[in-house]
This record gives structure tokens, sequence and C-alpha cells, in this order.
């Protein structure tokens, strides 16, 4: 899947591959519980976490990986070391295969983009 045409979170998921399925529901639970006060939307064809209309997370099942946006440049500069041994662009971190996703630190750059920055 590349890009969805899910009116929502649920039939976006009901879209993908059992096994990345798994993996995508543990990463939306994770943004639900860390981005309190956030709206859960469907933008750009994939699940995206907004405050006051501004997209903040996202994730994605892509053709060769599974992707998750951290839009927010101060966070992605508080988790530089972190991040420097990923496959990362600009601001999406890739992963090849949904057993590789680290959710510990999906939920710590999460749990960082909570509050707005000082």
């Amino acid at each position: 899947m590349v890009q969805s045409r899910a009116t929502d979170v649920d039939a976006y998921l009901a879209e993908v591959s059992d096994d990345r399925k798994v993996v995508l529901t543990r990463v939306r639970e994770l943004c639900r519980a860390e981005l309190e006060g956030f709206a859960e939307v469907m933008a750009y064809g994939m699940p995206t976490y907004r405050r006051d209309g501004v997209a903040e997370i996202a994730f994605a099942s892509q053709k060769r990986y599974l992707s998750f946006y951290l839009l927010r440049g101060d966070v992605r500069d508080a988790f530089a070391e972190r991040l420097a041994g990923q496959d990362m662009g600009k601001s999406c971190l890739r992963f090849r295969r949904p057993d590789s996703v680290d959710l510990d630190l999906l939920r710590a750059t999460a749990a960082a983009s909570g509050p707005v920055a000082q």
C-alpha cells in the first residue's frame, strides 16, 4: 500500500497485511496513549495525529517498509543521537520488517511530541 483511500484509521488497518497490522495497531495504541489532546485523522493517505490542526506524528505501511513520521523538528533534534543509527529520511523513520520496529523509540518520541515546546 502506498497511499490509502481509507476514511478512518480502522479502515486503514483493515487494508494492511496481517503481519503489518499487528505492529501498526501497536503503533496506533502508543500514539493514542502518548498524544493526549491530539486528533487522530487520515491525511495524505495515512493515520496522522494533529494538534490544533497541525500534523505532528503519522505512520504508514509503504511498499517496502513501515514508516513513522516525526514532523516536529525540535523532537527530531532532541532525539538526534538515538535516531542517528536508524534508517531515516528528513522526518521519516523507516523499518524494513514489522519485527524491526523499535516501539520503545517510537513511544519515547511520541511522548516527547505530547508537550508543546517551550
